[in-house]
């Protein structure tokens, strides 16, 4: 009995809809570490802008409170639904804008801009943006491929008894598909 049950799940897809879940687990893992190092990188940057004196505080405070404010949010891996992504891509775009707002004002600061530390550091978060893209396309490329496979039949009376749901997409921030208008 308990033979033919199990080999009933193993043909209706049970053990792969296991293995794309925990590929979905692992690739939001990745998503958080590529985060993380954002927001590891980020003390040291404000502490590198904070020793140039005439800095503006209020450029500053925002980035230290939207870092905040992101490292605040959390997602386990079992609650990866399109609000909890939303919330969580939110509260990480609020700190991009903050971080752009620094390094734009930075621009006004020559002797700021020449410091290696500062030069590296940018470098370090260039790179770590460029890890996250990376990151989260690898993650919705797992969710696609979960999603797709636990909503076929027969697939999907399986994934309903045993409680597996669609994932959310990072989806693009909104106004990002038209290109910015630059004025020389």
């Amino acid at each position: 009995m308990y033979f033919a049950a199990a080999l009933m799940l193993s043909s209706c897809g049970y053990n792969t809809m296991v293995e794309k879940d925990e590929a979905v687990a692992r690739a939001w893992s990745g998503v958080e570490t590529q985060y993380q190092r954002r927001s590891d990188l980020i003390p040291n940057l404000v502490n590198t802008v904070k020793g140039y004196a005439d800095f503006e505080q209020e450029t500053l405070t925002a980035v230290v409170e939207a870092r905040s404010k992101a490292t605040s949010v959390q997602i386990n891996a079992d609650e990866l639904n399109q609000e909890s992504i939303a919330k969580y891509q939110q509260a990480q775009q609020e700190l991009s804008g903050a971080l752009s707002r620094l390094l734009v004002s930075v621009e006004r600061y020559p002797d700021l801009k020449a410091s290696t530390q500062f030069s590296q550091l940018q470098a370090q978060l260039e790179g770590t943006e460029n890890r996250i893209s990376v990151a989260r396309d690898k993650f919705n490329t797992a969710v696609g491929d979960y999603n797709t496979f636990i909503r076929k039949f027969p697939r999907n009376l399986i994934a309903g008894v045993f409680n597996y749901e669609q994932k959310g997409y990072f989806e693009s921030a909104a106004g990002s598909e038209a290109a910015p208008t630059v004025e020389f």
